[in-house]
């Protein structure tokens, strides 16, 4: 693909507005919409598109999460390009759509604005949402930024539809901290997006041979299914990589299951999800300028797990500090669990760090105190940030 990315937009947006622009320009036929906090100006500006003519889709205004989903599923299913979004709760309000979405492997994208779970109630940020639907068979990736919010959904749609795919995709984003957050963004001409996302152009019904859809499968059939979705899993790690080569073309921004940032001769090494990777990052510097070897290593992808790229920077260091905001309660870390799956069978000591949960502050000074504290072996192999 030519390289045009000098002909960027440059603007400034909150996040809520950055997918909304997105999603514009990926041009979806239906959108299901139900607002709740703190995702709804995302909405408002989709609906306002649509009210001035620079959107031509279907907006479906349902009485609920479990309906909006279940609107754009059939959308999805008939062909069309489809979008919705939500958070917290209303992520939990759509469970069941979530799985038969996820099972039968249907093309949609949806943004998860990150917030908590009640109770206690708060609409503030965490992952425990997003990260409560990581077997439900859908792509997650996670955005540290406006920027990267903008750039994903967009890539979202791509990989969603891609042939060796077709499964939906969650692109995640923090709640408040990216959703009502301005910053610098480089948006593309619509005519570029076009180039890089030509129109949806396959159904998975058949009109002239219908059949019907969600029927019982046989326990031989359940199996299938369910290791088909897993291998297309698999295969969505070389496109994602791919699909990011191809927008990093466009764009000059650089797009993989997971970023690096000094990692090359790091001794120690944070690994983050979301849009506190920006504070790690900080932080890793700031121990650099201090004399300790720390670098950064981003989760940008979270479903599939890069398992193997995981593992091939945490056996080069001397130790791990996983920043989690989201707990599988009785075992650790959700984002802690995955890196010392893949870390099995390596000599290389991995701790957990828990905070942020419920929008609980923390900040650059935070992690370098953690970052010292591993390097002088005082961390303990769970940590949380009360």
């Amino acid at each position: 693909m030519q390289t045009t990315y000098k002909r960027s937009i440059v603007t400034g947006m909150v996040g809520n507005h950055a997918v909304a622009y997105a999603v514009r320009q990926a041009k979806p036929q239906v959108l299901a919409v139900y607002p709740i906090t703190p995702q709804t100006t995302m909405l408002e500006k989709l609906s306002e598109y649509i009210d001035k003519g620079q959107l031509k889709a279907r907006l479906i205004r349902v009485e609920s999460e479990h309906s909006a989903l279940a609107s754009v599923y059939g959308a999805a299913l008939s062909g069309a390009r489809v979008f919705t979004a939500t958070a917290s709760q209303g992520l939990l309000y759509m469970t069941e759509m979530i799985y038969w979405a996820g099972g039968q492997r249907v093309p949609m994208v949806a943004a998860v604005a990150t917030r908590a779970i009640a109770s206690p109630w708060s609409i503030l940020d965490d992952h425990q949402d997003i990260m409560g639907k990581r077997d439900s068979i859908w792509v997650q990736m996670s955005a540290e930024n406006v920027q990267e919010a903008y750039d994903l959904t967009l890539m979202a749609f791509r990989i969603s539809e891609h042939e060796n795919v077709t499964l939906p995709v969650m692109m995640g984003f923090d709640g408040f901290i990216l959703t009502h957050t301005m910053e610098r963004v480089e948006v593309l001409p619509d005519e570029v997006v076009d180039q890089f996302l030509p129109e949806r152009r396959f159904n998975l019904v058949d009109f002239d041979d219908p059949v019907g859809v969600g029927s019982v499968a046989t326990p031989e059939d359940y199996m299938f299914y369910r290791y088909e979705a897993q291998r297309s899993m698999e295969r969505a790690k070389r496109v994602i990589e791919d699909i990011g080569k191809d927008y990093e073309n466009i764009t000059g921004r650089e797009y993989g299951l997971v970023e690096c940032y000094m990692c090359e001769d790091a001794d120690y090494l944070v690994i983050s999800m979301g849009a506190w990777s920006g504070d790690a990052r900080v932080a890793a510097q700031r121990e650099r300028d201090k004399g300790l070897r720390a670098g950064l290593l981003k989760i940008r992808v979270f479903r599939p797990f890069p398992k193997e790229k995981v593992r091939e920077y945490v056996r080069r260091v001397r130790g791990v500090v996983v920043m989690d905001r989201a707990v599988s309660f009785g075992s650790g870390g959700v984002l802690g669990i995955e890196v010392k799956s893949s870390s099995y069978g390596l000599d290389v000591p991995i701790h957990n760090v828990i905070g942020g949960l419920g929008g609980k502050d923390v900040r650059p000074m935070h992690i370098q105190k953690v970052l010292e504290d591993l390097s002088q072996g005082k961390l303990e192999e769970e940590r949380w940030l009360l």
